[in-house]
């Protein structure tokens, strides 16, 4: 079949890579091709064409119901011979349900193409410089820096936790004690609760700049960050890629680094079958220079999971910005109009919820049923799953806490809330974060908190970075760092 030219390097765009040219591109790719031992990612020139890679649908297992006795017998028969039962498809990934008028309507109403190419970053701009909050939090920072935030945050956490844990007890203790009084646990088994496991997915941090500056962001993101990734260090992680099955791709706003097309590019090039996925904000679709990136997300076949805290305009804007929700809406439609989230298209689109105060969400499959309800018969918006996720009492959420006198409240929550299932799945176990200076942490969070690996667990202590290691398994003798924000991950259904 005939090839075309790697989308993020054809002519007549907008320059995708603004610091590369079409000759650094290849060596780049080279160098990330050399680095991880295949030569593989030099099938970057040419990309193969879109839906070369077909990719398998996980299907959904239930149990069969044996019927038996004479009478169902006869009734099955009788269905049967009216000639509708037994002649639907067991094909059932095609099957779909089209929208209604009245959906199509909501759909075409709520698709802002006038929004296209207008940034949001002048108004992000502009609501920071009339929040009063968020000024306390950028000038504390100022004065006590970000290891002196990190540590103040932690006395805060440990002095919530006074009265609810026995003196002394830390994460890991309390962990183990559940773990013990939990039917059929052995010490062997409490010992491996908290232990790193073989590395599953490689977590990248493009950087800290964004369109937005949402109240819950425990990176504190925002259009004043300018820390991003640099291509040499997105070449490097790209060679570390043949030790995991997922790459999942996250800032900041990810697009609006230049490492982001680069970095999804080689790794599709070096992996057909890699899923990859992006943190998507949604209202980043509408920024200027970005008018391609659903064309460039459906090529590469990229997973998005997108944020929305609620169906509803005034709960997002409060959490997330003054016209946030209709740019989400409008962007989430353009992901519907490219396959996202619409079955049979073999493109996910997937949906993120975190409450907007001190409290847990929803149970996950009540509240997916009930988006799924709302963002259709409103807006003729399809997707697939609904993720709740626990706010952590860190950043910019522990100021929302501390500032409201609800830090001990929630902290107390988080305990009383404590799921051991959730442990299994706790993201620092499976999953290998690399921050946008390449520095290697344990989880997203951690990250943030400058709690590297091979630091000590000291906040701000340099520890290892990608270009220390040569695999990923290297770091499995690395203890995980555990403190109580961890917390935010096991009550409930936690938060990774």
């Amino acid at each position: 079949p005939a090839v075309k030219t790697p989308f993020c390097l054809r002519r007549g765009r907008r320059p995708l890579l603004p610091s590369l040219n079409f000759i650094s591109a290849i060596i780049l790719c080279a160098v990330a091709s050399t680095l991880s031992g295949s030569a593989q990612c030099l099938a970057f020139l040419p990309l193969r064409p879109p839906g070369a890679f077909p990719r398998a649908r996980a299907h959904r297992h239930y149990s069969s119901v044996q019927q038996s006795g004479e009478a169902v017998q006869k009734s099955g028969e009788a269905v049967k011979q009216k000639g509708d039962y037994g002649t639907t498809s067991v094909d059932i990934s095609s099957h779909s349900i089209a929208l209604t008028s009245e959906q199509r309507r909501a759909a075409r109403e709520h698709r802002r193409r006038d929004l296209d190419g207008q940034s949001l970053v002048s108004d992000t701009l502009k609501e920071m410089e009339g929040d009063e909050e968020l000024q306390k939090t950028i000038a504390r920072q100022i004065k006590l820096g970000t290891a002196g935030v990190i540590n103040q945050e932690k006395k805060l956490r440990r002095r919530a936790l006074e009265g609810v844990l026995p003196e002394g007890m830390s994460f890991q203790s309390f962990v183990r004690t559940e773990a013990a009084a939990a039917p059929g646990s052995t010490p062997v088994i409490q010992k491996a609760l908290l232990r790193r496991s073989v590395p599953e997915i490689l977590q990248i941090n493009v950087g800290l700049y964004c369109n937005q500056a949402c109240g819950h962001c425990h990176v504190e993101s925002s259009p004043s960050r300018t820390e991003m990734m640099s291509n040499e260090i997105a070449a490097r992680c790209v060679g570390l890629l043949s030790d995991v099955k997922t790459l999942d791709i996250t800032g900041g706003a990810p697009e609006l680094n230049s490492a982001f097309r680069l970095l999804v590019a080689c790794a599709r090039a070096a992996n057909p079958d890699l899923q990859i996925i992006d943190r998507c904000n949604l209202t980043v679709l509408h920024e200027p220079g970005q008018e391609d990136l659903v064309e460039f997300l459906s090529e590469n076949k990229v997973s998005v999971i997108a944020s929305l805290p609620c169906y509803s305009e005034s709960n997002v804007d409060l959490q997330r910005g003054r016209g946030v929700f209709e740019r989400s809406v409008s962007a989430l439609l353009m992901l519907n109009e490219a396959g996202f989230g619409v079955p049979g298209s073999g493109l996910t689109l997937d949906l993120v919820y975190n409450p907007l105060g001190a409290f847990l969400p929803p149970e996950q499959q009540m509240l997916e049923d009930k988006y799924r309800e709302e963002l259709l018969e409103n807006f003729g918006i399809q997707f697939n799953h609904l993720f709740t996720m626990t706010n952590m009492p860190i950043k910019r959420f522990a100021d929302f806490l501390a500032s409201r006198g609800e830090l001990q409240e929630y902290m107390e929550l988080l305990v009383r809330n404590f799921n051991l299932e959730t442990v299994d799945s706790l993201m620092c176990k499976n999953t290998i974060s690399i921050g946008h200076d390449g520095q290697i942490y344990d989880c997203d969070f951690n990250q943030q908190l400058g709690l590297a690996v091979g630091s000590g667990g000291k906040p701000g202590a340099k520890g290892k970075t990608v270009f220390d290691i040569d695999h990923l398994a290297e770091l499995a003798d690395h203890g995980v760092s555990y403190d109580s924000h961890c917390f935010g991950c096991t009550a409930g259904m936690g938060s990774s």
